[in-house]
């Protein structure tokens, strides 16, 4: 009678070794900067995080909720306003609108939908309308959501957003 049990926790004991062992071997969560680096759809927004010192910021503890524009998304501003922005001397002007992107807390789309604004790590607040099925922040669209990286959320944007104190930015 005392082997069953026995039995049966050596057998409980091999299965959890193996479970840990299994999940040692998988691919640690990646961070938004990686995971927007592999999408392959956000090239312009990697490079511009890059241009603007945030890589390492945006790949940090967090957590972080991403408004993340897509390359088409940058390709409405135009080639000459992309690579204005990426200049090293553009690089005030080029984190200010990256920052008016991000958010310091993690935002799931359950909690973004609940909400009217959200307050940017530029310091200006994203106004959120959610109606008829559709949501816009800082009056882009928002394609997808919840791309869960290690330090917060990423939500696609089908523009990109400009702070509303400094409209011409992109100039």
């Amino acid at each position: 009678m005392t082997r069953f049990p026995v039995l049966s926790l050596l057998a409980f004991a091999c299965t959890a070794s193996l479970a840990i062992a299994q999940h040692d071997d998988a691919k640690p969560p990646q961070t938004i900067v990686q995971i927007a680096a592999e999408a392959g759809q956000f090239h312009t927004l990697v490079a511009a995080v890059k241009a603007a010192g945030l890589a390492e910021t945006l790949s940090g503890k967090g957590p972080f909720t991403v408004f993340a524009p897509t390359d088409e998304a940058f390709a409405k501003l135009g080639k000459d306003a992309i690579a204005n922005l990426l200049k090293p001397e553009n690089k005030d002007k080029l984190t200010a609108i990256l920052t008016y992107h991000v958010v310091g807390k993690k935002v799931p789309a359950e909690q973004v939908v609940q909400l009217k604004e959200l307050t940017s790590l530029q310091g200006s607040p994203l106004a959120i309308v959610a109606k008829g099925g559709k949501v816009t922040i800082g009056g882009a669209n928002i394609q997808a959501t919840d791309i869960a990286a290690s330090n917060g959320v990423i939500h696609v944007i089908d523009s990109v957003i400009l702070p509303p104190a400094e409209p011409n930015l992109v100039e």
